[in-house]
């Protein structure tokens, strides 16, 4: 059985099956693209992801690579080969895979001085650098006629000034060779002035005219040359006059220094009998302040510790108490302190001594002094003090009138011993201890 292919459907009366579009809409879905983890239906696919993916290869429009969309500015901006750039000094447009050409001719790129050091100098200003440039180096004008030095520009001119001698040296041969090449020429013919010229002419044989030409060059030679050693001359006096002004000022800042030397070491020895006067004063002020009229001095000492550990260190193994009188115008005394002992009493004990001092108004009073010392230890609880007293000798030294600042220190060095002072003591509390020493003023 044979039938002609026919269709019974007519693309006319065909229309859309909305009811299977919503269908197949709503079929769920996931994006194919790798590392995409986008899910959703069809109709979301379509209507918010399709060709927005950021995970989608797409072509770069330049180079024709594939990269991803949400690489695509960065690939643009920095990978992309065939990216344009602009130069950022003269602003140019170029191609990224040019920009190495680009800074080889740039005119305005940054170059650097490997004289001077100096950077960002554009490229077309380098030259006219190189020239000025004082570290930049170049032969002496005058290596024409022999200098092979090799100077800075900035010294040039300090050059020229101090090798004016050699430079006539290495001109002198060159003039006299010039000379002598005159005379010799001269010996044949004779010169005529004309117009400034140095024309020579020959004997009447015909030859005149070949030779004047020479004669001309080297006549302009020697002139040029003579003209060089005038100016060296005038550089040289100038020089000399230069020197001879810098000689006249060195003398005169010689003077001026001297002169303010003078006044310095002035100043310094006066700011030394300043500071004399003024430790002086400070010690004045010092023995005011804890001076006592009465024959009753309490010494408060602080910082028991430090002040122990610099003792039996060596660094201050003694100290001395302000001054205090007898009275206004009587005994001046002071006490001595061995934090670790002294002779006797050395590591074991604090040695404790009496000081009779010179004062003002020691010819008024009555030597030897003779009169009773007590010595106090205090105890902050007010209970037990360390008390021991004696009279002094009035044979020993120690007691008569003083002919230097202090007498020799008497008193006792087995005062208290430092086992007292460990742990809790009542005599060390808050790292201080009170000495207090009492003048028997009966008979005065």
């Amino acid at each position: 059985i044979y039938e002609e292919p026919m269709s019974i459907l007519n693309s006319s009366e065909a229309f859309p099956d909305n009811a299977a579009g919503r269908e197949i809409a709503s079929l769920p879905a996931r994006c194919l693209n790798q590392g995409c983890d986008w899910t959703g239906s069809i109709k979301e696919y379509e209507a918010k992801h399709e060709g927005r993916c950021e995970f989608e290869q797409i072509q770069c429009e330049a180079c024709q690579a594939l990269v991803l969309r949400k690489d695509k500015d960065r690939h643009n901006e920095r990978e992309c080969e065939e990216r344009t750039l602009n130069c950022k000094y003269c602003k140019v447009t170029f191609n990224f895979k040019d920009i190495k050409a680009h800074d080889e001719i740039c005119q305005k790129f940054p170059l650097q001085c490997k004289d001077c050091g100096k950077k960002k100098i554009p490229r077309e200003k380098f030259n006219d650098h190189a020239k000025s440039c004082a570290k930049s180096k170049s032969a002496c004008p005058f290596s024409e006629v022999g200098c092979k030095s090799v100077v800075e520009n900035g010294k040039i001119s300090e050059h020229e000034h101090s090798s004016t001698m050699e430079h006539l040296r290495l001109l002198l041969p060159m003039v006299l060779s010039m000379t002598r090449t005159r005379l010799d020429t001269s010996a044949s013919g004779e010169w005529q002035e004309d117009s400034g010229l140095g024309l020579y002419r020959a004997p009447d044989d015909g030859c005149g005219a070949a030779a004047s030409v020479p004669s001309v060059d080297l006549d302009k030679k020697v002139s040029a040359l003579e003209n060089i050693v005038c100016v060296l001359n005038r550089e040289v006096e100038r020089s000399s006059l230069t020197l001879e002004a810098f000689s006249h000022q060195h003398r005169l800042d010689q003077e001026k220094i001297e002169n303010l030397s003078n006044k310095i070491r002035q100043l310094e020895r006066s700011l030394t009998v300043k500071d004399l006067q003024l430790s002086e004063a400070e010690q004045m002020v010092r023995e005011l302040q804890y001076c006592t009229y009465d024959g009753i001095f309490v010494w408060k000492i602080t910082d028991f510790s430090h002040r122990r550990q610099e003792a039996v260190s060596g660094r201050a193994p003694a100290m001395f108490s302000p001054a205090f009188y007898s009275s206004k115008y009587g005994y001046r005394m002071c006490l001595r302190l061995y934090l670790n002992g002294d002779g006797t009493g050395r590591g074991t004990h604090l040695s404790l001594f009496f000081v009779v001092m010179r004062s003002k108004y020691d010819a008024l009073l009555k030597w030897p002094f003779s009169q009773k010392v007590t010595l106090m230890l205090l105890d902050q609880n007010n209970r037990e003090h360390i008390i021991d007293a004696f009279r002094p000798d009035i044979t020993s030294t120690s007691f008569q009138r003083p002919v230097s600042e202090m007498n020799i220190a008497s008193g006792c060095p087995l005062f208290c011993p430092l086992a007292k002072l460990a742990g809790k003591s009542p005599y060390l509390r808050d790292d201080t201890i009170f000495i207090k020493a009492i003048v028997d003023l009966s008979g005065l």
